[in-house]
C-alpha cells in the first residue's frame, strides 16, 4: 500500500457489539471523494451509523457488497491521494471475504438458527404483526432488509391475513389540516370507519384526532394484503396537484378503492353525480345534473350550481361559487370566494386565486391572481 493511502475500517459503534450490518454503499472504487462525503452505513441492533471520508481523495474498497455482516476493525476499503492505486491488496481481501461467505452455508444446512434483528426492524415488525420466527435466520434483519423480505416474500406467500379488518374502514392518506376535516366527516356521516392514517412524515403508532398511524406509502402493499381495501386522499395539492394525483395513483397500484365522501350537511341534487373519490365537504351545495369527476374536492360552503361540470381532481375552496353551466378542467384549483359567471370554461391546470371574478373562458394552464377579475 502506498504511504499516501489511508485503510479505512469498520467503526466500532457499539463496545458490546462488535459486529454490524453493513447496510449501503455510496462510492464505487476509483471515485473521487471529499472530506465528510458518506461512503457507507452501517447499523448494529441498536444504532445506525455512516463511514464519511476523512478528506479528499479516492476511494478504493475491499467490500462492494452492501447486506453483509462485518466485524469492528475490519477493512473496508482504502482512501488513496492517488488515482491509481495497487489492487492486489483489495483482490487479496477480497478472496478472504469470499472465504467468510462460507458461513452462510451453514444457514442454509441450518446450522445458524439464532435470529438477528435491530431495534428499529423489530418494532417494524411488531406493527405489522409479523411472526419473527418467520424470518430468515443466520443474517441481520435491519429494517431496510425486512421491508424487502416483506415484497419480495410475505405480501406473496399463502399465509392468510393477519388478524381481521372492518370492510368498512378506510385509511386516510395524509394526516394534516385535511386529513383532519376528512377524519371528522367521515365520522360524521357513519357510512365508514376510519381504520388508521398513511403518513410519509408521521411515525408509525403517533395519532392523528386518535386515529393511529399505520404506517407510510411504503406499506400500502402489505396493509392492502391485510385486509384494508377503502382510502381516502387527504392530500390536497394546493401547492402541486402532481402530489394529490401521486397519491391516487399509489393506491391505485396497491389495489385500493376511493370511495366518495359525502357529509351529512351536504346538499346533492338527486340528478347530480358525484364520482368515485370525491369529497363534499359540510354545507356545500351540488345542483341539478351538476357532474364531479374522480377526486374532486368540493369544499365547505362551496356551490356548485345546476349542470355544472367538474374535470378529476379539481379542488373548489370554501365558499367559492360556480354559476349554472360552468365547466372546470382537470386538476385546476379554485380558491377561497371565487365567483365564476353563468357558462364560464375553465380550463384544465389552472390556478385560481382566492377572491377572484371569473367573467369569461379561461386557458388551460393559466393563472388568475387572487382578488383580480378575468379576463385583467
Amino acid at each position: 500500500m502506498s504511504d499516501l493511502s489511508k485503510p479505512i475500517l469498520f467503526p466500532l459503534i457499539n463496545p458490546n457489539e462488535p459486529e454490524m450490518t453493513l447496510v449501503s454503499i455510496a462510492v464505487q472504487s476509483g471515485d473521487r471523494v471529499q472530506a465528510g462525503q458518506v461512503l457507507a452505513v452501517v447499523e448494529t441492533t441498536k444504532a445506525t451509523a455512516e463511514i464519511t471520508a476523512e478528506r479528499d481523495g479516492y476511494i478504493f474498497l475491499v467490500h462492494h457488497r452492501a447486506g453483509v455482516m462485518v466485524r469492528s476493525g475490519e477493512l473496508f476499503g482504502y482512501l488513496s491521494e492517488q488515482a491509481q492505486f495497487d489492487l492486489s491488496k483489495i483482490q487479496e481481501k477480497a478472496q478472504t471475504f469470499e472465504k467468510d461467505e462460507a458461513a452462510q452455508a451453514l444457514v442454509k444446512r441450518g446450522e445458524i438458527t439464532a435470529l438477528r434483528i435491530t431495534e428499529p426492524a423489530r418494532r417494524l415488525a411488531k406493527e405489522m404483526g409479523i411472526d419473527l420466527s418467520r424470518l430468515p435466520k443466520g443474517e441481520w434483519i435491519t429494517e431496510e432488509r425486512l421491508r424487502r423480505w416483506i415484497e419480495e416474500e410475505y405480501l406473496h406467500s399463502e399465509q392468510p391475513p393477519l388478524g381481521e379488518v372492518d370492510p368498512s374502514g378506510v385509511l386516510i392518506f395524509g394526516g394534516g389540516g385535511h386529513g383532519k376535516s376528512l377524519i371528522e366527516l367521515i365520522r360524521a356521516g357513519g357510512q365508514y370507519s376510519v381504520a388508521g392514517v398513511i403518513d410519509d412524515y408521521k411515525p408509525q403508532g403517533s395519532q392523528v384526532l386518535g386515529v393511529p398511524v399505520l404506517g407510510g406509502s411504503q406499506d400500502l402493499p402489505w396493509l392492502f394484503r391485510r385486509g384494508y381495501r377503502l382510502m381516502v386522499n387527504a392530500v390536497g395539492g394546493i401547492g402541486d396537484i402532481s402530489q394529490r394525483v401521486a397519491v391516487f395513483e399509489k393506491g391505485k397500484a396497491a389495489g385500493f378503492s376511493f370511495p366518495k365522501v359525502i357529509h351529512p350537511t351536504a346538499f346533492i341534487e338527486e340528478s347530480a353525480q358525484v364520482s368515485e373519490g370525491a369529497q363534499v365537504f359540510p354545507h356545500a351545495y351540488v345542483g341539478s345534473d351538476a357532474c364531479l369527476g374522480f377526486g374532486v374536492i368540493v369544499n365547505t360552503a362551496a356551490v356548485v350550481s345546476h349542470d355544472c361540470q367538474l374535470g378529476d381532481y379539481v379542488n373548489l375552496s370554501p365558499g367559492a361559487i360556480l354559476a349554472g353551466e360552468v365547466s372546470v378542467g382537470e386538476a385546476t384549483l379554485i380558491g377561497m370566494g371565487v365567483t365564476v359567471n353563468l357558462r364560464v370554461k375553465i380550463g384544465a391546470y389552472c390556478r385560481i386565486g382566492n377572491g377572484a371574478t371569473v367573467k369569461q373562458d379561461v386557458p388551460d394552464h393559466t393563472i388568475v391572481r387572487a382578488g383580480g377579475i378575468w379576463p385583467p
